[in-house]
């Protein structure tokens, strides 16, 4: 009678002290996920990557391109542009890669965070795709991309006055909010496009050294990949952001290391490609680092000149 009635007070007894059977068969299937998740390693995903780096140079820097080859007369100024049209399949066909990038990661990764993200991703490039088509109609009568807006010599002498206010609105849709839609980087260009790349890389880790390698395939796509960052963080002017995201990439690296954990083999493209941009970037700004006027139009101590102003100012103007 005396022990039934300790059964009675004390129901976890029989399991343990103070436990119930069903929570330590929780934790130990918790516990096993968790394990399952580090242990699994994520074979390299040719096809997405292939895709990515296809249409990021097809669809984001072959854009302006399409614009100056296919004829003006297809295409009136009032009406969407072939670049326009480029860019709108690169805002569904970007989010969709990402999502099904993050899909294929063997670690789970915080949901809302990456929907957010691709949200916010898709907002900004939308901005970005007004401005960015009114921008390029401005280079057919005249104007001048290295200089600045109220200093261009189709735009400062425009009357009234207050037109010219309306087009240095259209630039910071453009090439402010568009480019970050993020509060803390003025020139900032897809900080969601960078934090989503950011999440996956730091799922891609592996406890098995033999499995950090990468095959041939993916050397292959290094360079392109690598050449195309390079366009983005010049083009875009997002070299804090790059150079943010690298470092927060290394200091990752270096932590699992210690605690010996390798990258696999998407995480090595991934960072591969982005040692490489650093290392195009330090060169162009080293070849352009003595030019006066770029120099004027990027003050301050981050130089980095966009490509667009180097070829409307050293290439269309020779022509």
């Amino acid at each position: 009678m005396e022990a039934a009635a300790r059964r009675r007070q004390h129901p976890g007894a029989a399991g343990g002290p103070g436990t119930q059977p069903g929570a330590s068969s929780l934790q130990a299937r918790h516990g096993s996920v968790k394990a399952d998740e580090a242990a699994r390693t994520a074979p390299f995903h040719l096809d997405l990557w292939f895709y990515f780096t296809l249409q990021n140079w097809v669809l984001d820097f072959g854009r302006p391109i399409a614009m100056l080859v296919f004829p003006l007369e297809w295409f009136p100024l009032n009406k969407p542009s072939v670049g326009d049209y480029f860019h709108m399949a690169y805002n569904i066909i970007t989010p969709f890669l990402l999502l099904k990038l993050i899909e294929r990661s063997p670690r789970t990764l915080p949901r809302s965070m990456i929907y957010i993200s691709i949200i916010t991703f898709i907002m900004g490039a939308s901005i970005h795709l007004v401005g960015d088509s009114v921008n390029h109609r401005l280079l057919f009568s005249g104007y001048q991309h290295h200089l600045s807006v109220r200093e261009n010599p189709i735009i400062k002498n425009l009357k009234p006055e207050t037109l010219i206010d309306s087009f240095e609105l259209l630039y910071y849709y453009d090439e402010y909010l568009g480019h970050s839609m993020w509060p803390c980087f003025r020139h900032g260009k897809y900080v969601p496009f960078f934090l989503i790349l950011f999440m996956y890389f730091s799922g891609c880790f592996t406890p098995t050294k033999a499995e950090s390698s990468v095959p041939g395939t993916a050397l292959l796509l290094v360079v392109p990949s690598g050449l195309y960052y390079w366009y983005l963080v010049t083009e875009g002017q997002i070299f804090i952001l790059f150079i943010f995201t690298f470092f927060a990439m290394l200091a990752l690296v270096l932590h699992r290391k210690r605690k010996r954990l390798f990258l696999d083999s998407n995480g090595l493209f991934l960072f591969y490609s982005f040692a490489l941009t650093l290392l195009l970037v330090a060169l162009w700004v080293a070849w352009l680092w003595n030019d006066p006027v770029l120099r004027k139009k990027y003050p301050g101590v981050i130089y980095v000149p966009e490509p667009w102003a180097f070829y409307t100012l050293h290439v269309s103007s020779q022509h």
